[in-house]
Order: C-alpha cells, then sequence, then structure tokens
C-alpha cells in the first residue's frame, strides 16, 4: 500500500523532469514565494527545493556543455569550439 503524497513530494520525486520543466517549476516557486502568502515553513521548503532543482539545471547545462564541446572536437582531438555569435 502507497502513502499518498502531496504535490511537493511529487516533484522531489520526479527526477527525470527536462530542462525546460525544472525552469518552470522554478518559476513557479518563485511565484509563490514573492506573492509573501506562505508560511515562513512553506517558504522555507520552497526555498530548499528550488535549490535542488538550481544544482540539478547547472547539472544539466554542464553536460549539454560537455557534449557539444566532444561534438565539436576536431579530428586530431582538438577542441574546435567556437563562441556563440547572436545577431
Amino acid at each position: 500500500m502507497t502513502s499518498p503524497q502531496n504535490k511537493d513530494d511529487n516533484t522531489q520525486l520526479n527526477t527525470e523532469n527536462t530542462f525546460e520543466e525544472s525552469i518552470q517549476e522554478l518559476e513557479n516557486i518563485i511565484q509563490r514565494m514573492s506573492s509573501g502568502e506562505q508560511s515562513l515553513e512553506t517558504s522555507i521548503n520552497d526555498f530548499e527545493q528550488g535549490i535542488k532543482i538550481a544544482r540539478e539545471c547547472q547539472k544539466m547545462l554542464k553536460e549539454a556543455e560537455q557534449r557539444v564541446e566532444l561534438l565539436t572536437k576536431s579530428i586530431d582531438g582538438e577542441s574546435d569550439v567556437q563562441p556563440f555569435k547572436s545577431d
């Protein structure tokens, strides 16, 4: 028999969010905390969850950067990474 879980528990257990889903959850946390309508305990829990999500996003970005770098290495093994130039 499984125990009932609240919304926050489901967020903590879902570690397979995409980067975009994680960013959306961070935005939701920021909105809730900015409203000023939460208790201190709820705000602390949201802050803690936000830190976890932010760290996971940093990890995902680092992994993506490493994949791009690997894909752009030249045949001789030298990195051929060029800075992104936006128009």
